[in-house]
């Protein structure tokens, strides 16, 4: 975590113009991390991390001592609603939460033959109000470097870590759909250069998944080239392509079919797998086409 944080303000001073966020989750709950910023000397990247620790703090009120309660005997700033997606051990549904937020100083930990300082940071609680029967209300006590005393401030940090769900669908494909840590390539930089080639796979496949959801009335050709869509439209509809051609929505459904996707009534708009399967025969059905297409017919003589 801090060799990433240290890399990513070395990144911070290549583009200054551009705001550089290293979101963690729980495992990233690190009291170093928290004192690398304030030990780099150039541009740095701001860190956001969600807590897992009740870490105590140098507050001066007694019921303020641990990280929890300081934050939660804060007043309410506002509340927020998103949709959290389905994963294998819950549903997609709807959260509304109230979100806290305040400046703690974090009291530091004992390390054997160091004495660490204290270091300010900014919490923002989000406690999830009104969950469906039976389930746990979602509660995320989040730590950053940012500002963050009010509801607008609060609202940034939630929507960056709202965020952490795309990336780890990115690295979800650029792994195992892309298979990079398969790749047993001789020397770094055909290892670098494969890997950077990879990565605008994963994004396209995350991009047309993102895409597909938030503008499905979009004509499918700003994503797809004119040989991809028709190649698929006649493999999947088995008729000639329109001239017009189809909605995003519509050849999102037919790539996904091509890599497993069903379209059932219940089974919900595809997924980062189906599609990047279904893009990967997309292409070569329009290698094909590109073929019979360039083919001059015989000539008889």
């Amino acid at each position: 975590w801090l060799e990433m944080y240290r890399h990513a303000c070395q990144l911070a001073g290549e583009v200054p113009q551009t705001r550089l966020v290293v979101i963690g989750d729980r495992e990233s709950d690190l009291y170093e991390l928290f004192l690398e910023r304030r030990q780099q000397t150039g541009p740095c990247a701001e860190w956001l991390v969600r807590c897992a620790q009740d870490r105590s703090l140098l507050e001066q009120e007694p019921e303020s001592a641990k990280l929890w309660s300081a934050v939660r005997s804060s007043r309410v700033l506002g509340k927020i609603d998103f949709e959290i997606p389905a994963t294998a051990h819950r549903a997609a549904r709807g959260v509304r939460q109230t979100l806290r937020a305040r400046q703690v100083t974090l009291k530091p930990p004992y390390r054997q033959g160091q004495s660490l300082p204290p270091v300010a940071v900014y919490a923002v609680l989000a406690t999830e109000i009104d969950p469906p029967a039976g389930v746990e209300p979602l509660e995320w006590l989040l730590l950053t470097s940012w500002p963050t005393t009010n509801f607008e401030e609060a609202v940034s940090i939630m929507g960056y870590y709202l965020k952490r769900w795309q990336i780890e669908v990115f690295f979800h494909v650029f792994k195992n759909g892309c298979k990079v840590e398969a790749l047993q390539l001789s020397d770094f930089e055909r290892l670098s250069s494969c890997l950077a080639f990879y990565m605008i796979i994963a994004w396209r496949v995350l991009f047309t998944t993102q895409l597909g959801r938030a503008c499905p009335e979009l004509p499918c050709d700003i994503l797809f080239d004119t040989q991809e869509w028709q190649a698929v439209y006649l493999v999947v509809r088995r008729k000639a392509p329109p001239s017009k051609p189809p909605s995003l929505a519509e050849m999102i459904l037919m790539v996904a079919s091509l890599g497993g996707h069903l379209g059932r009534k219940n089974d919900g708009p595809p997924g980062s797998k189906t599609l990047w399967i279904g893009l990967q025969r997309a292409r070569d059905f329009a290698i094909a086409l590109d073929a019979l297409s360039s083919t001059a017919p015989p000539t008889c003589v």
